[in-house]
């Protein structure tokens, strides 16, 4: 985490864009430790507060783009065909997908808004939202929502720890992030192990 640190000291507000935009697209890098940072370093007066934020929603925004126009190209029709393929390690079969395509259809754009503030899916919830051509206006606006609470939650409270606040950031915020990865990874394990192709 020290090198996250250190991105954000030297680059400042592109170092926190730069962050956040990769932390999208490979969620590794997690945006619970990023923007907490960045709160921290705008506690120090190495960032503004405001620019800190400008900053983590821009890269984020931009990552969430980016997997929405990739889902959007894939399009439903060759998912389908992969989902015939490989279902099995998706858990899901033909028959699966379409409810959810459905379901999505109907409820996406608080799914998205919501699912912006998730550990886990808040960047895979651009994909879905690709697939089902959710308009491009209703896609940016329940993103900014979500996304605009997610980045300014993390980094006031990076900000409000001030300089001292690394230590508290590593002792609650990862393990909180480690508990919702785990609970999502034995949902996977059950629905693996139980799951029937639909007759």
């Amino acid at each position: 985490m020290n090198w996250i640190g250190e991105v954000i000291a030297q680059g400042g507000i592109a170092g926190i864009f730069a962050l956040t935009l990769v932390e999208t697209v490979f969620p590794p890098i997690p945006s619970e430790v990023v923007m907490p940072l960045a709160g921290i370093a705008a506690a120090k007066g190495q960032v503004t507060l405001a620019g800190a934020v400008a900053a983590g929603l821009a890269g984020s925004m931009a990552g969430n783009i980016l997997l929405y126009v990739v889902a959007r190209r894939l399009g439903t029709a060759r998912l389908e065909a992969w989902v015939d393929r490989h279902g099995r390690w998706l858990t899901l079969d033909s028959a699966a997908l379409d409810r959810v395509r459905r379901w999505f259809v109907r409820h996406g754009g608080w799914a998205v808004g919501l699912g912006r503030c998730v550990p886990g899916i808040r960047s895979l919830i651009s994909v879905p939202a690709g697939l089902v051509d959710m308009r491009w206006s209703r896609f940016l606006l329940w993103s900014t929502l979500g996304t605009g609470v997610w980045t300014s939650g993390l980094t006031l409270a990076g900000y409000s720890l001030g300089s001292a606040g690394l230590p508290a950031v590593e002792r609650w915020l990862g393990p909180v992030s480690n508990a919702l990865i785990v609970i999502a990874a034995a949902i996977y394990v059950v629905r693996l192990v139980t799951w029937r192709r639909a007759r």
